[in-house]
């Protein structure tokens, strides 16, 4: 089991800082020490070691990192949760772009998940074009273990049932607070042509039937169909919806967490529901290190 611990070097004098709750069971205290010599290095070698400050501790054992591709599409489970588990081979991804999620990683990060816990941790760039990008912690707990593969971002999934967990981020919110935003606006993003949901083609039948604030944070649960690659047939998901706008930005990210309809009603709603509520996106804390975004690995690949 691996042990990997979130440091940095910054400037001669030490500095620290506080990160907010990830989950009020699982508190991260994150001390980061500075040295100005070291203020140009990679952000990968920001995030090669981990510095578990003494008030708590985020031990992420076991981690999951994107890698390399799955070598076909299981028809089977398919027909069971209406997604490839892999969708990786030719029959998975033939004449099929990548779908658009909106993230974008910062430059030296990388996917971490404590498979104890199954606390979920990385940290993403907002507004990556723009001359002051904001780096962006995101953290969730999923029961599921991270999705491998070069369609997915940031994504939890069970392969053999379906039920999932991803991130995604939203256009621009033009100065408009989250809560006056109509349900379109996080509909129309996360069912858009290119987005997770349409691989196979766009979701029908979306309904939202709530749709509240908790907190900070917009909260949608909704019903919808997706297509069956294999069948053609609708295969009817819930799923709940929770948006966070991080400080100092103007996008909203999302965390979508669905399943099927059945496993809805057979009691999987807990589990979505406890993932859902874990969700938190936050500024990172500035070190006065360039916010870089990383280069998408799989690019070259769509």
């Amino acid at each position: 089991m691996k042990t990997f611990v979130l440091a940095a070097l910054l400037c001669k004098s030490a500095s620290a800082f506080t990160l907010s709750s990830i989950d009020s069971h699982r508190l991260i205290d994150t001390s980061l020490n500075a040295n100005n010599n070291e203020a140009d290095a990679s952000r990968r070698s920001f995030f090669s070691t981990l510095t578990i400050s003494t008030a708590a501790a985020l031990s992420v054992s076991g981690l999951n990192s994107m890698p390399a591709f799955a070598d076909g599409m299981d028809v089977n489970d398919f027909l069971k949760s209406g997604q490839v588990a892999m969708p990786m081979g030719v029959s998975g991804q033939a004449g099929k772009s990548k779908p658009r999620t909106g993230i974008i990683f910062r430059d030296g990060s990388e996917i971490a998940r404590d498979a104890k816990t199954g606390d979920v941790l990385t940290e993403i760039v907002l507004s990556a074009n723009s001359p002051d990008p904001v780096g962006v912690l995101t953290s969730f707990t999923s029961p599921w273990p991270v999705a491998k593969g070069a369609v997915f971002d940031i994504e939890c999934r069970d392969s053999k049932t379906g039920d999932a967990a991803f991130l995604s981020v939203t256009s621009k919110l033009k100065g408009k607070n989250i809560e006056d935003l109509k349900n379109s606006f996080f509909t129309e993003e996360l069912f858009s042509p290119t987005g997770r949901f349409s691989f196979y083609g766009p979701p029908t039948d979306v309904k939202v039937s709530k749709s509240y604030m908790d907190g900070k944070n917009r909260v949608l649960e909704m019903g919808f169909s997706i297509l069956s690659q294999s069948t053609g047939a609708e295969i009817p998901r819930k799923a709940i919806v929770v948006a966070s706008v991080p400080e100092g930005t103007d996008e909203a990210v999302m965390l979508a967490t669905s399943t099927t309809a059945i496993r809805w009603k057979k009691g999987v709603e807990n589990d979505v529901r406890k993932v859902s509520e874990s969700f938190k996106a936050i500024a990172s804390p500035s070190t006065g290190m360039k916010v870089r975004a990383r280069p998408d690995k799989y690019d070259d690949i769509f």
